[in-house]
């Protein structure tokens, strides 16, 4: 067993000093480009969220509204 442990050292330590460390260098190279060209439709896409997250607080706010002038005491009630 002892053998192939030696035999295996050396491969192992030029994957480790070599091959590992290109690897991770050029893998996190893609991510890094894959997410810079993936910025401009994120943006368009948190633009269109906060539209229709701003378009939904001003229905809740004007629910809040009608609930008032309908059914004043519906706050206390739901609590």
């Amino acid at each position: 067993m002892s053998a192939f442990l030696e035999f295996m050292f050396v491969p192992a330590v030029l994957f480790m000093v070599i091959v590992a460390p290109l690897w991770l260098i050029f893998h996190y190279k893609t991510m890094w480009r894959n997410q810079k060209q993936s910025g401009a439709a994120d943006e368009k896409s948190f633009k269109e969220m906060w539209g229709v997250a701003q378009r939904l607080e001003s229905r809740v706010a004007n629910l809040e509204k009608l609930l008032d002038a309908e059914a004043p005491g519906w706050r206390e009630h739901n609590k």
